[in-house]
């Protein structure tokens, strides 16, 4: 029995060693084991440390900064906006314009749009009242009014855009044509009693001084009407302010038709002619506050006459659009006497100084005052030289 038992230990004993002597061949052959010369050097001399080689160990390498490549942003494409010449993008300069009659009668002002406007136009209407015509086209207004009617002078000056016109009803011959001719051959018509969900009343002015619109309605019905944006060709020429050394100081325009006397003071810093009306010392926008301030102001004489269509009261009044007459093209803090001619009534009316050549004008809003042959107008010239400063009250002279 004891034999058994050490016969048992014994072979337990040999088993074991044989276990280990395969797992010392095993690890030997994935990692031979050093040569005793080998052993000896390495147990008697310390591995060297990183900082005593000069290699830096992992954790003190710097990790490289990786500099994000700065991703160049496009340039925006600008292009001049047909009616004043400012850059705006291609989108801008390619919506289709929009003209709206606005009323001018005491009760109608200030009004609201005017200061958004690219163009205005201003004519006298029946019993010498004059009236505007505002296009809109790189900036559309919030508030625009009060919206009135239709008169066919304007009509053909709206038809030089194709603009989508904006009116309250209007004459007979002026609605005459617009059943004609209001799909895009002249004008796409957008005639208040048409589109009546474009418009709104309000309540603090009463009727029919209390018409208006907004800018979005316009583009949208104008887009239900026909409408379609697309490339335009500036109709006159445009060019950046003059330098502030060359500009005049002063200078003053006057226009008087009967019911309205517009002034316009020129402005040398901002390079525009402050605008004031009868009843306005300084003429604003009601919708925005703004000053009206055009860049350009241009006065053209041109022939009017009673149109005999059986109006009660005050002749409605027609025009000779086309044609030519005597035009004073104020830019710039100055101005010159030329011409102006039209070729036909969707021709756009062009601007000539005295020797013929084609004016230019500065970049911005234009102001068209047209009147009758026998309304005054007149033009004070600003001086090369600052105004002198006034003396306070008191103090002694020399």
């Amino acid at each position: 029995m004891n034999r058994k038992t050490t016969a048992g230990a014994v072979g337990i004993v040999a088993l074991a060693a044989v276990v280990v002597g395969v797992g010392a061949t095993s690890l030997g052959a994935a990692a031979p084991s050093a040569s005793p010369a080998a052993h000896t050097e390495a147990s008697q001399t310390p591995p060297a440390s990183p900082s005593q080689t000069g290699t830096p160990r992992p954790s003190d390498t710097p990790l490289p900064t990786t500099v994000p490549t700065p991703t160049a942003l496009p340039t925006p494409v600008l292009v001049p906006a047909p009616l004043t010449g400012r850059l705006v993008t291609p989108a801008v300069a390619a919506q289709h314009p929009i003209a709206v009659m606005i009323d001018d009668l005491s009760a109608a002002r200030p009004q609201s749009g005017l200061s958004s406007a690219s163009v205005v136009w201003q004519a006298p209407a029946e019993g010498g009242i004059p009236r505007y015509m505002a296009i809109f086209q790189d900036t559309l207004p919030k508030n625009v009014g009060p919206v009135r009617s239709s008169r066919l002078y304007y009509i053909y000056w709206a038809a030089e855009w194709r603009a989508v016109y904006v009116h309250s009803g209007g004459s007979p011959q002026a609605i005459a044509t617009l059943r004609s001719k209001g799909n895009g051959q002249l004008v796409y018509n957008l005639d208040e009693f048409r589109y009546s969900g474009t418009f709104f009343r309000l309540t603090t002015r009463r009727s029919p001084h209390n018409l208006y619109t907004t800018g979005a309605k316009l583009r949208a019905t104008g887009k239900h009407a026909g409408a379609k944006d697309q490339a335009y060709k500036p109709a006159w020429k445009f060019a950046p302010d003059a330098p502030l050394d060359s500009r005049p100081y002063g200078g003053s325009i006057t226009v008087t038709y009967p019911y309205n006397t517009i002034k316009y003071a020129y402005d040398r810093t901002t390079n525009t002619y402050l605008r004031t009306v009868t009843g306005e010392k300084k003429q604003t926008d009601a919708a925005t506050g703004v000053r009206i301030a055009p860049s350009n102001v241009i006065v053209m004489r041109m022939r009017f006459g009673p149109l005999n269509d059986g109006h009660p009261g005050a002749p409605r009044l027609e025009a000779t659009v086309t044609g030519s007459g005597v035009a004073w093209i104020s830019t710039n803090g100055r101005t010159i006497k030329g011409t102006w001619k039209k070729a036909a009534f969707t021709a756009p009316t062009k601007f000539y100084d005295a020797s013929g050549n084609e004016v230019t004008l500065t970049v911005g809003q234009t102001f068209v005052q047209v009147i009758p042959g026998n309304y005054p107008v007149s033009f004070t010239p600003g001086s090369a030289q600052p105004p002198a400063t006034p003396v306070p009250s008191g103090t002694p002279a020399g």
